[in-house]
């Protein structure tokens, strides 16, 4: 699935599209983001957590690594990898555990390496002018996303 936004709120409204999927998967599952410093990830991710954990405010976690959200139905968990140097540090707060326990989502998943899970969703966000980005989903699982 590609989307192309303009302004920062269909940059949410795709975040909110995917939220919505996964939503009625209702089972755990990894979002991978990538994208360059100040493409709109963690708008993407605003938009995720307005379906998977309304009413939560969501900010980057950049020195606390994951925020916990849990206002919905299944834990939501928004990690931020830009300061972990390799896969090998994730054991270190527990990244399996929050795997298997709710949705999770993955800022600068390029750290991860050959962590990523087989059936991660990947995001990818490109700034294609001031305003203007390219959003691509990418389901790496068998099937469908649902």
């Amino acid at each position: 699935m590609e989307f192309i936004t303009n302004t920062p709120e269909e940059t949410a409204e795709a975040g909110r599209w995917l939220g919505v999927l996964l939503a009625r998967r209702g089972t755990p599952s990894f979002v991978a983001m990538y994208g360059n410093l100040g493409a709109g990830k963690t708008v993407f991710v605003r938009g995720m957590a307005s379906v998977l954990s309304p009413g939560s405010r969501v900010k980057s976690p950049t020195y606390t690594i994951v925020n916990e959200y849990r206002k919905g139905p299944i834990p939501f968990f928004h990690f931020d990898l830009y300061r972990i140097a390799d896969a090998s540090e994730l054991d270190g707060f527990g990244f399996d555990e929050y795997l298997a326990r709710g949705i999770c989502v993955a800022e600068w998943s390029e750290h991860l390496g050959e962590e990523l899970p087989d059936s991660a969703v990947v995001v990818t966000i490109e700034k294609t002018g001031e305003d203007t980005r390219r959003i691509t989903v990418e389901y790496l699982g068998e099937g469908e996303i649902l």
